[in-house]
């Protein structure tokens, strides 16, 4: 199976790179400067995200994408993004795989709150939160691509430890049996490649926590 990995480069993508190659996949990373991949058994596209054209990806099976910012003059670039990539993988069979965001997540059985909505929700996070939402309600609402989003936890652990277990959930934040809402970067990992070849979820949203 043929997977790219846009934001490869990253905390998430790298070790989605690492794990997809790991377990005997042919991974190519898009990013803009190679330089910053240092895994000499994986391909290289070196091309500006918005640059990327329908031949650009045609050959692959799975795209999967880590992209993400923080700057908040940079924050429209998640929708605008999600909408690019959209495009050039609309009416195909190319599976588009988005690291997506836990703020989004309902927070009570009645599904009226979500975690963004919540009253400690943190305020340093809330326009990352906003924009994430939005590129998600983009990409759920195209009837023509075939995706998959997969929210973290709240807990996101960038260093976190690998523990190659998790449980899945759908779109309720969900804790571990300590309480906690949280994954490992690396766990995350794991569940994303699992889900690569299992094609379970498919345009559907799904969480991941640890156990």
């Amino acid at each position: 199976m043929k997977v790219a990995i846009i934001g490869a480069s990253g905390k998430a993508g790298k070790l989605i790179m690492n794990e997809a190659l790991e377990r005997g996949y042919d991974v190519t990373a898009i990013v803009r400067n190679k330089s910053k991949i240092d895994n000499t058994k994986v391909n290289i596209i070196e091309k500006d995200l918005f640059s990327l054209t329908k031949d650009d990806i045609k050959g692959f099976d799975v795209v999967v994408s880590a992209f993400g910012v923080w700057e908040e003059k940079e924050l429209d670039k998640h929708s605008l993004v999600m909408e690019h990539l959209c495009k050039i993988l609309s009416n195909t069979n190319i599976r588009l795989i988005v690291v997506g965001g836990a703020s989004s997540l309902y927070i009570n059985k009645e599904h009226t709150m979500i975690l963004k909505d919540s009253p400690d929700f943190p305020e340093v996070f809330m326009g990352v939160a906003v924009s994430s939402i939005k590129a998600f309600d983009i990409l759920r609402n195209k009837k023509d691509v075939v995706w998959t989003y997969i929210s973290p936890s709240a807990d996101f652990s960038a260093d976190g430890e690998r523990t190659g277990e998790y449980n899945i959930g759908h779109d309720e934040l969900c804790f571990n049996s300590k309480g906690e809402s949280y994954i490992s970067c690396a766990d995350y990992a794991i569940a994303l490649v699992d889900e690569i070849g299992n094609k379970k979820y498919l345009n559907q949203r799904i969480t991941v926590v640890s156990k």
